[in-house]
C-alpha cells in the first residue's frame, strides 16, 4: 500500500498534467474558431469555381483537358491528410482507418501523406508512399495546397496514376468530425452541377478558360479539404484534452480522498500508541 509521501507525489504530478493539458485545451479551442471561419469561408469560392467550371463544360462539351481525362484504370493513388501532432484523441486513425480497406492487399495502390501521423503509420507497414508533406496540419495555406495540387496533377497528367482520391476528415462539431473519401482526378463530377452555359461569356476563349480554371479547381478543393482536416484536428484535440482535464481532477480528487484516510489512519495509530505508552507507564 502506498504511503502518505508517494500518494503525494502522484498528487502533484497529475496536477502538473491537468495545468498542461488545460493550456492545450484552451489553445486548441482559440485556434479551433480561426480554423473554423477559414473553413467557412472557402466553401462558397469553391462552389463557385466548381459551378462555373461547369459552366465551362457545358458550353463546350468537345473541349479536353489532361486532368479530366477518364481511362482505364491500372494505378490508384490516395491522398490522405492527417495530423502532424498526436493527443487529438482517434483523429488521424479514424482517417487511416477509412484508407486502408480501400488498399490494403492491392499491389497497384499507392499514397501521397500529409501530416507525419499518416506516414508513420504506412512506411512502418510497408505500404508504398510515393509523396509526402509534413509540417502544417494545423495551419495550411493555399501555398500548401498549391505545392500538393501541382504534386498531383503531375502524377496524373504524366500517366504515373489513373485516379487519384482524396481521403480527409469533414468539419461537423468539436465534438463529431467524420472521415471520407471523394474521387479527386479525373475531374468527372462538375457536370452535375446545375449551371446554365448562357450566364457567361468566355474571353479570350472557352479553352482557355477551362486550361486556367482545371488547376484552381483542383488547388481549391485541396486546400479546402486541408481547412476542414484542420478544423477538425483541433476539434478533436480541444476534446481530448478537454477530457484529459476532467479524468485529472478526477483522479486527484481520489488520490486526495485516499491520502486524508491514510494521514487518519496514521493519526489514530500515533494516538493509540501514545495513549498505551501512557497506561504502560502507570
Amino acid at each position: 500500500m502506498p504511503n502518505a509521501q508517494d500518494i503525494r507525489r502522484r498528487i502533484k504530478s497529475v496536477k502538473n498534467i491537468e495545468q498542461i493539458t488545460k493550456a492545450m485545451k484552451m489553445v486548441a479551442a482559440a485556434r479551433l474558431r480561426k480554423a473554423q471561419e477559414k473553413a467557412a469561408a472557402s466553401l462558397p469560392y469553391t462552389e463557385k469555381v466548381r459551378e462555373v467550371l461547369a459552366s465551362v463544360a457545358g458550353h463546350a462539351s468537345d473541349l479536353s483537358h489532361p486532368l479530366l481525362e477518364v481511362r482505364e484504370v491500372n494505378n490508384i493513388a490516395y491522398l490522405v491528410l492527417s495530423a502532424d501532432k498526436g493527443l487529438a484523441g482517434a483523429y488521424s486513425s479514424n482517417v487511416i482507418k477509412e484508407v486502408v480497406p480501400r488498399i490494403a492487399g492491392k499491389t497497384n495502390c499507392s499514397v501521397i501523406t500529409v501530416g507525419r501521423k499518416a506516414r508513420d503509420y504506412f512506411k512502418h507497414r510497408g505500404y508504398r508512399i510515393d509523396e509526402e508533406f509534413t509540417g502544417f496540419s494545423e495551419k495550411p495555406t493555399l501555398q500548401h495546397a498549391i505545392a500538393i495540387a501541382r504534386s498531383v496533377a503531375e502524377g496524373f497528367k504524366s500517366g504515373r496514376y489513373d485516379e487519384i482520391h482524396l481521403s480527409y476528415t469533414v468539419f461537423h462539431s468539436a465534438i463529431t468530425q467524420k472521415a471520407t473519401t471523394v474521387k479527386l482526378l479525373p475531374i468527372e463530377d462538375v457536370t452535375a452541377v446545375d449551371a446554365n452555359p448562357s450566364d457567361y461569356i468566355f474571353e479570350p476563349s472557352a479553352e482557355e478558360v477551362l486550361n486556367h480554371l482545371v488547376p484552381q479547381y483542383l488547388e481549391t478543393t485541396i486546400y479546402g479539404a486541408l481547412l476542414q482536416a484542420s478544423a477538425s484536428e483541433l476539434g478533436a484535440r480541444m476534446t481530448a484534452m478537454g477530457s484529459a482535464t476532467d479524468n485529472a481532477e478526477e483522479l486527484i480528487a481520489k488520490l486526495i480522498l485516499n491520502y486524508n484516510k491514510i494521514r487518519q489512519a496514521t493519526i489514530t495509530r500515533e494516538i493509540s500508541e501514545i495513549v498505551g505508552g501512557a497506561e504502560a507507564l502507570k
